[in-house]
């Protein structure tokens, strides 16, 4: 959900159409993929050597790719990483349908493995992008091996009240209102709003990475899409926590048949940490992962924390498909 990049990096070569460039970190590689009806901007971080199981990371409201740099180099060895920017975020165009709800963009991930055939994948998720993982391990199992959901976006009989504001730009009009009235927030205070929102210190964030966030925020305000994708994309997160039957993100929980890995933060503000429990009962043998100081994006305050439980979950999902192979 953040939109705090906190990589080391180098400037890549960006579309003409953009007059600010993306960034990326040393030792990533970005490529754009065209769909018909959808181009998506692709963020890899190759294995480190051939052959290693593919892994694709899902970003949340208001963030990219880029959320996932700190801790993808840490799991290099293990599989061969890439990170998408849903339609309308980071460096990818508005789909041509203009369907930002869950299944939208669930169907976009979809789309984007089926096209490069890397699936079964290790998939991640954060927040919007936890919400669009389990969607797409509930109706896609062949292309999940393991998940790994951090602060998912499931519904909530009690939202947070941190959250009330993104509910709020669900609705029409909001929106260009809200645009309006902090059309003279300049992008570092917008940058420190959403630094205290979604990380439990903020304090961890170097001057740095709060340079390159800035910078990332700049870019983001000059795009014509901007409100227009985190409108709809927070309407399409209201949709889905409403939607019952077997549509619902719950019900959907509960058909995944992939090793899940659940991480939650005691100082969440937009996903209730009470939310833990009722997931892990959720998820079909699922692992729980909490951390009381993190806040709603774990993997860039404690990249290392919540790499090495992935990297356990990985190890041990592989050997038990091997023990079942050899059976």
């Amino acid at each position: 959900m953040s939109s705090t990049e906190l990589p080391e990096t180098r400037t890549a070569a960006s579309p003409a159409t953009r007059s600010r460039t993306v960034r990326i970190a040393a030792g990533e590689e970005l490529r754009s993929v065209a769909l018909p009806g959808l181009t998506l901007t692709v963020r890899a971080r190759p294995g480190a050597q051939p052959g290693l199981p593919p892994a694709l990371y899902v970003h949340g409201l208001g963030g990219s790719s880029q959320n996932w740099s700190a801790m993808m180099p840490l799991l290099a060895d293990l599989v061969d990483g890439e990170a998408v920017d849903l339609p309308g975020f980071g460096d990818s165009p508005p789909p041509d349908d203009g369907n930002y709800s869950v299944t939208g963009h669930a169907r976009a991930v979809i789309r984007l493995l089926d096209a490069a055939g890397r699936g079964p994948v290790h998939l991640f998720g954060n927040s919007l992008g936890g919400a669009v993982a389990t969607r797409v391990a509930a109706v896609r199992p062949d292309l999940v091996r393991t998940l790994t959901l951090i602060s998912p976006a499931l519904p909530e009989l009690r939202a947070q009240r941190a959250a009330w504001p993104t509910a709020l730009l669900a609705l029409p009009g909001v929106a260009p209102l809200f645009a309006r009235l902090t059309k003279d927030w300049t992008p570092e205070q917008r940058v420190r709003g959403v630094l205290s929102l979604c990380y439990g210190d903020p304090g961890r964030v170097t001057d740095e990475g709060l340079r390159h966030a800035v910078e990332e925020m700049e870019r983001r305000l000059e795009l014509p899409y901007f409100w227009d994708a985190m409108a709809r994309s927070s309407r399409g997160i209201v949709d889905a926590y409403t939607l019952g039957g077997q549509h619902g993100l719950w019900r959907q929980a509960e058909r995944v048949l992939a090793p899940t890995l659940l991480v939650y933060g005691g100082r969440d503000q937009l996903v209730g940490y009470r939310m833990a429990r009722r997931a892990a009962a959720a998820f079909r043998g699922s692992r729980l992962l909490t951390l009381p100081e993190a806040g709603h994006v774990a993997m860039m305050e404690y990249p290392e924390t919540v790499a090495a439980a992935a990297r356990e979950l990985i190890t041990d999902a592989a050997h038990q498909a091997a023990a079942e192979g050899g059976s």
